[in-house]
């Protein structure tokens, strides 16, 4: 295993938990998710993003979105109660997790936030999630995910198949 302190910020709450995962680094910067899939190894699916939400005035929720999906925002909006949902600043996703936008894990965020996952996030057997840096990955089971979240994650049905142009 590496020296914790160059681990990245998800790999280290990872391994203070005892769950087994690998770091993947990208040789050069990602553009899309079906490049970070397939540099990865891995499907579409697989590539699970961990998107942030204002949802009112300084309250935020962090919803996981396996790729291939997008966020049906009517249903997000009638689960949380509220008429407004928007997509935070890339300087709200930064002060509130603690990661830049394109790094952002569900782990080992800055300030407590509500965690809403599509199931078919953790339908793969093996996922990848943002590391808290970029150009990195953390690649891990998707149960071990899920034990690692414990009840901080509320499963709910969010995401519809993204429409390509």
């Amino acid at each position: 295993m590496t020296e914790q302190t160059s681990l990245p910020p998800v790999a280290r709450v990872l391994q203070a938990q005892d769950i087994p995962f690998r770091v993947y680094h990208h040789a050069h910067p990602i553009r899309s998710l079906e490049q970070a899939a397939r540099e990865r190894g891995q499907r579409l699916e697989q590539v699970v993003r961990s998107l942030l939400f204002r949802v009112g005035d300084g309250h935020f929720v962090l919803v996981l979105m396996p790729g291939g999906l997008r966020v049906d925002w009517p249903v997000l909006r009638r689960h949380l109660g509220v008429s407004r949902v928007t997509t935070a600043t890339p300087e709200e996703v930064l002060a509130v997790t603690g990661y830049p936008v394109g790094a952002v894990g569900p782990l080992g965020l800055r300030q407590a936030v509500p965690i809403l996952a599509d199931p078919r996030a953790f339908a793969p057997e093996e996922m990848s999630v943002g590391s808290g840096e970029p150009g990195v990955a953390v690649i891990l089971r998707s149960a071990d995910l899920r034990r690692a979240l414990g009840d901080q994650v509320t499963l709910v049905p969010l995401g519809q198949v993204a429409q390509r142009a």
